[in-house]
């Protein structure tokens, strides 16, 4: 599915729920990527990559105009038809040997475009314009093609590493599970049958995709949601660990202070102090099919 999305007004930081992987790139505006205590810049010209599950995002219009970006979502049945009919249709032969600390830790990457891939991307802008193409679902096949092409083609790097990552129909299912489930008050034990592996073949699978253990993983994953609800909304400490399954708020703020060397509310305090930090509208929590509806 091709998307063109805009936002008119900055709408803060926003909690996006992917069900399947995407690829986009950056029209007009500024893109904030959080990452625990980091954040990552985009801007125009930019390519990017989402994997499944949370993402925490804020996208920032410019100069009046809309911020404005095209998505492409695909899933491993997607990438893998497309990669045989490029290997049996044009001989396309595919490697990668990339590897580094963003492909390795991150669920996103980022990086400028290369020029064959922006000049797709303004094409693929100009095609959705038309409204006839918006549901071609032939148009929209080959307009994937010939993305998967320009990455899979390219000299190896982080975007072509990530899309050659998602081959694995069972490496999305397992994922998908997990992070279904972060906001859930749910057992490892029960985690592993939901996924049919015994409980240390979910251990060892876990450390495999996310590089730590399960328990470790789902207690920061929660904290990171739970510092985006103290800069971006106005709920107290209690709410904020309630909603990111921390029902007793003095474990809550011990975890907290333990991951960032602060309580949540020194956190709220120093954010809002900062000179140069805007306050941010609620923090929204947008679903995929809602993102879609509003795209076009």
């Amino acid at each position: 599915m091709i998307v063109k999305y805009l936002e008119s007004l900055h709408n803060g930081i926003q909690s996006q729920i992917l069900s399947r992987y995407a690829i986009g790139y950056i029209l007009r505006g500024t893109k904030y990527i959080y990452d625990g205590d980091k954040r990552q810049t985009l801007s125009r010209g930019d390519v990017f990559y989402l994997g499944i599950g949370h993402h925490y995002i804020e996208n920032v219009p410019e100069g009046g105009q809309p911020y404005e970006e095209v998505l492409f979502y695909y899933t491993p049945g997607d990438l893998q038809r497309i990669l045989m009919h490029l290997n049996i249709t044009y001989g396309l032969n595919i490697s990668n040997e990339h590897s580094c600390e963003n492909c390795r830790n991150r669920t996103h990457v980022a990086m400028p475009a290369w020029n064959s891939l922006r000049n797709f991307f303004i094409n693929a802008n100009n095609y959705l314009r038309d409204e006839e193409c918006r549901h071609d679902e032939t148009g929209e096949s080959i307009k994937m093609t010939e993305l998967i092409y320009l990455i899979a083609s390219h000299e190896d790097c982080c975007i072509k590493s990530k899309l050659l990552s998602n081959i694995d129909a069972a490496k999305e299912n397992f994922e998908q599970i997990i992070y279904d489930h972060i906001f859930k008050d749910i057992s490892i034990e029960e985690l592993a049958k939901l996924t049919n592996r015994s409980l240390t073949s979910f251990k060892k699978e876990f450390r495999r995709h996310f590089q730590m253990p399960p328990h470790k993983w789902y207690i920061r994953q929660r904290l990171m949601h739970s510092r985006l609800l103290l800069i971006s909304t106005s709920k107290s400490v209690s709410e904020i660990g309630n909603e990111c399954t921390f029902p007793n708020t003095s474990h809550f703020i011990k975890l907290f202070k333990k991951e960032y060397q602060m309580t949540p509310a020194t956190y709220r305090h120093r954010h809002l102090s900062t000179p140069d930090s805007e306050p941010k509208p609620v923090m929204r929590q947008v679903q995929e099919n809602e993102a879609i509806r509003e795209a076009l």
